[in-house]
């Protein structure tokens, strides 16, 4: 899915203020963008167009943000069950689950001006969706021109790019399909559980034993621990499949689960939580719901 960068949302006036738990974030506002400024809506197209020519068809991000606006209504009018507090979720984060995208393609472009002349400068960046990762990018400056409107000179920039573009684009499908998907899971602990990671189960500490279980259930038990306290452990680059043995997609929820499951069962007996984050990053919070 393409989207307008953070960059050129600011610089252009479409943006809002968001509560991330008590912080002020600035951030982009799409539906703004789309509805007063045509030149995103066609650009997006001829990006569109160029990579459906190509074999990579993109979601369509206009679509994407209705169907946003339609689940964010029933968002506010959910609370929880114990405390009454509300739904909170970043609006990237949203666009991303109700995209279902891949790929993340964030463009920003600049129209230069030399007397009469335009031309454009672009910077089309390949975000992997679930871990936030570059895996392709494409800049450049187009020929100038006297007449050429913004997407015409836009599409006429970036195709001399786009083959190696995609080319890198299927190297990351490739690589998925050989070694996994990667996603982030976290490990946490209610401070009213009287357990932590260092507990141990048969002589083997709780931290080890998460460990042994990614090591069983990741593609060629590749994933890193990149920090394991007695309270909290961080896995990054969890190398997950991309396909169940009913041949369904899996995500890090659908991933992450299987271990949230292997904890409850016994002799642990765990209870737990299991918290998303976008796609690709899941959370098990250990000692109750």
């Amino acid at each position: 899915m393409v989207v307008p960068s953070d960059a050129w949302c600011i610089k252009n006036g479409y943006v809002l203020n968001f509560d991330d738990q008590g912080t002020m974030v600035q951030i982009p506002d799409y539906q703004k963008a789309f509805q007063n400024d045509t030149d995103v809506l066609l650009v997006i197209s001829q990006i569109n167009g160029m990579m459906a020519d190509r074999g990579f068809p993109l979601k369509n991000m206009e679509s994407a943000i209705k169907t946003l606006k339609s689940n964010s209504a029933e968002d506010n009018l959910r609370t929880s069950k114990n405390s009454g507090s509300g739904v909170t979720e970043s609006p990237i984060d949203a666009l991303k689950k109700v995209a279902k995208a891949d790929i993340i393609m964030q463009l920003t472009w600049v129209v230069n001006k030399t007397g009469p002349k335009k031309s454009i400068t672009f910077n089309l960046q390949g975000l992997d969706a679930y871990t936030d990762k570059q895996i392709a990018t494409a800049a450049g400056t187009g020929a100038p021109s006297f007449s050429a409107e913004t997407p015409v000179l836009l599409s006429e920039a970036v195709l001399a790019h786009m083959d190696k573009f995609t080319e890198r684009l299927q190297a990351h499908f490739d690589d998925m399909f050989e070694n996994g998907r990667e996603v982030i899971i976290r490990i946490q602990k209610w401070d009213d559980w009287d357990g932590d990671l260092e507990t141990e189960f048969d002589g083997e500490e709780l931290g080890y034993i998460i460990e042994d279980w990614l090591a069983d259930n990741t593609v060629k038990g590749r994933f890193s621990t990149t920090d394991m306290t007695e309270s909290m452990a961080l896995f990054e680059q969890v190398r997950i499949p991309l396909y169940n043995d009913k041949n369904r997609a899996i995500d890090a929820r659908r991933y992450t689960n299987g271990l949230s499951k292997f904890l409850k069962s016994p002799p642990y007996n765990i209870p737990n939580k299991l918290v998303m984050k976008g796609l690709g990053r899941a959370t098990i919070i250990l000692g109750g719901k």
